[in-house]
């Protein structure tokens, strides 16, 4: 069975202004490394379909959910853009794009599921770790992992599910969403303290939060993995990994102070993988989120992808 890499023309028209950081540039220059190195060849190109609302409304509120959808629409007739946050900025395409990256995330777990492909990678945008139950923040509207790890219990009927998240800011929708279920465990690293300044205390038994001190290099966080991750993963026994894949903890990117490399996306993968090869069929579906540098962003997801596709 193949690695699916799910995207589609309408994540990278979602714009949120001149100089913002989370721009449409950065699937290209991921799509770009993927031809250039010949990495396409080893995937599964599929187009993300729009997402089922009542889909998100298993990790969103219905109120929110309508309330976004209602705003959103707007600002498409409307033509002009509006902040949700001084971070977060809605065009008149964000709404479908929204739609296709929760959409990219739960085709993605069904086909996984189903047997059709072995795991699968979405390149998609908006990037969703920081949105909560009920508010979007931090570039994210739909929490787009919290949406398909609902999906994958409460409409596939699989009874564990693992979130890892290596982005270089905490997860906080996420936990938001999913603390206190105990058929999720989430486990994360993230620098600390950074925005938006949480999880150094969890909000829940089913967290393994890991608060990570700027500059820190990768042996040290290969470490604290190793110690704190694997042993709850290990006794969690999860039926499906869902990977938050954020690859600003680069040491060239400079939206943190986290000093990883390519070879450390490349070691946690494997160490996600091997737990999914054991207890979960190897079923894996991992969405991007952060990664700013846009060299350093494409050869990560490289790293990340050819542990997934088993390319040597």
């Amino acid at each position: 069975m193949s690695t699916a890499y799910y995207s589609h023309p309408d994540c990278r028209r979602h714009d949120m202004g001149r100089g913002h950081p989370e721009c449409p540039q950065r699937l290209d220059a991921i799509h770009d490394h993927l031809l250039a190195t010949g990495l396409d060849v080893a995937l599964d190109f599929r187009e993300a379909p729009e997402v089922d609302l009542r889909d998100v409304e298993l990790a969103h509120s219905a109120g929110y959910v309508a309330e976004l959808k209602d705003l959103l629409e707007q600002v498409s007739a409307s033509g002009e853009p509006r902040a949700l946050d001084p971070d977060t900025v809605a065009c008149p395409d964000t709404w479908r794009a929204v739609l296709r990256a929760a959409g990219a995330a739960v085709a993605a777990t069904d086909a996984v599921i189903d047997g059709e492909i072995k795991n699968a990678f979405c390149a998609v945008r908006p990037p969703g770790h920081h949105a909560t139950r009920n508010e979007a923040m931090g570039f994210c509207f739909f929490n787009n992992v919290a949406v398909a790890a609902r999906h994958a219990l409460d409409v596939r009927g699989l009874k564990r599910v693992a979130i890892v998240d290596f982005d270089v800011h905490h997860g906080n929708g996420t936990e938001d969403i999913i603390a206190g279920d105990e058929r999720m465990l989430m486990v994360s690293i993230f620098q600390h303290p950074l925005y938006p300044y949480s999880g150094a205390v969890s909000k829940g038994t089913n967290m393994v939060n890991l608060p990570i001190p700027p500059y820190t290099r990768g042996g040290e966080v290969r470490d604290m993995i190793e110690a704190m991750w694997m042993p709850r993963l290990e006794a969690f026994r999860p039926q499906m990994i869902f990977i938050s894949a954020g690859f600003d903890a680069h040491r060239e990117d400079e939206l943190g102070q986290l000093g990883l490399v390519e070879s450390d996306y490349e070691w946690m993968t494997r160490r996600v993988k091997d737990v999914a090869d054991r207890y979960a069929d190897g079923r894996i579906v991992s969405c991007l989120e952060g990664g700013y540098a846009l060299s350093a962003l494409a050869r990560s997801v490289a790293a990340h992808l050819r542990v997934l596709a088993e390319v040597a």
